[in-house]
């Protein structure tokens, strides 16, 4: 499982709380709930013989076993878990940077890598105003792939919304991902109540 690092001082940790369970065979389960979503969290728990699923992923670490839902998997890569011990005693610090967007690849579906694009680097800028855009789905038409997407919060309804698809979204989409060739804009903009102005 060379996707997720867990340091020996956190193994030391999670083993020393395993055998408090006084469960045979116990083990631990690392999962993320919403995954590739804003609201991901990155979770441990304990995982008893009867909770184990046939399709769950493991590693046998040196004191216990470690399973991992595989609809999780994409999302723990890169994860790190580590124990720090101190006064108060100690911390566990689990840190898992796709949990809310999976990193992409070229050979990655064209709608997981809009996603990531818009995740990581059009909605940060459009949370400024308030705003937010997302992806109803891509589409092949006569020019190529068209990413549909749709406007909401401070953009829905904003003046600036058609400068802001054409020069900031459409712009960082076509030259990021080469498979898209155009994107489209079906947001009921007439609706102007949370506009940014």
């Amino acid at each position: 499982m060379d996707y997720i690092d867990i340091t020996p001082s956190a193994q030391d940790y999670l083993a020393e709380l395993l055998s408090k369970q006084d469960v045979e065979g116990i083990s631990v389960r690392i999962f993320v709930t919403d995954p590739g979503t804003p609201n991901a969290e990155t979770c441990l728990a304990y995982c008893r013989p009867d909770e184990v699923k046939i399709t769950d992923e493991f590693s046998d670490l040196e004191k216990f076993r470690v399973y991992v839902d595989p609809a999780s998997v994409d999302y723990l890569d890169d994860a790190f878990i580590d124990y720090s011990a101190d006064r108060m005693g100690g911390q566990l610090t689990i840190k898992a940077p796709n949990a809310k967007m999976p990193q992409v690849t070229a050979d990655s579906p064209l709608d997981a890598q809009v996603n990531y694009y818009l995740y990581t680097e059009i909605n940060p800028s459009l949370a400024s105003h308030g705003g937010d855009v997302s992806l109803v789905g891509v589409v092949a038409e006569e020019e190529g792939n068209v990413a549909v997407l749709k406007f909401g919060g401070g953009c829905q309804g904003c003046s600036s919304v058609s400068l802001t698809l054409k020069e900031g979204v459409e712009k960082t989409l076509m030259e990021r991902i080469p498979g898209i060739g155009a994107v489209r804009d079906v947001t009921d903009h007439s609706n102007t109540e949370n506009a940014y102005m």
